[in-house]
């Protein structure tokens, strides 16, 4: 559960989105599934971007999680459109550009760490590192907007102590 109260379930909405990562010189695509709260819900590094990668990365999500969305959004690309119709044809599908932004903004994060850590050397370290981050990272990010001052430091506090406990880390007073 997020900040805001919401639960993931049934009545909610996938967006969907890939990006280029250049991994030695290669083309790989980041696939990458976040709900309507931002969360990212699952990622995978593929070298293609074709109907057969678009059904792999639909068959991981779904396997991950144990309902299916309301509606999916996506950009324009063709791909997504082929592999729902198979993986997920009961599910209303969007293909706009601006509707997408929710998932065009979550690749943001990814950029910055792959700058700093002077780009990925393989796509199975592309995966393990960016599994791992993206489901981290929005710990520690709560919508502020949405929590007054006081209730923000308490989130805050409460996620670090869940953090502190999880990694056996001693907090400092």
């Amino acid at each position: 559960m997020d900040c805001a109260g919401a639960v993931p379930g049934p009545e909610s909405e996938w967006h969907m989105d890939e990006m280029f990562l250049k991994i030695n010189g290669r083309d790989h695509y980041l696939w990458r599934a976040v709900d309507q709260d931002g969360n990212v819900l699952d990622i995978l590094v593929q070298s293609s971007r074709n109907k057969k990668a678009a059904k792999r990365f639909f068959r991981k999500l779904l396997k991950g999680l144990q309902y299916v969305p309301r509606v999916i959004i996506t950009d324009k690309l063709k791909s997504y459109s082929a592999a729902k119709a198979e993986v997920m044809p009961g599910v209303e599908h969007r293909a706009h550009k601006g509707l997408n932004n929710r998932a065009e903004n979550s690749h943001q994060p990814t950029r910055v760490r792959e700058k700093v850590m002077r780009r990925f050397k393989s796509a199975g370290h592309a995966q393990r590192f960016l599994s791992a981050f993206s489901i981290i990272a929005s710990h520690f990010k709560p919508r502020r907007h949405l929590l007054t001052a006081e209730r923000y430091r308490e989130e805050m506090q409460s996620r670090f102590g869940t953090w502190a406990e999880v990694s056996c880390v001693q907090m400092s007073a």
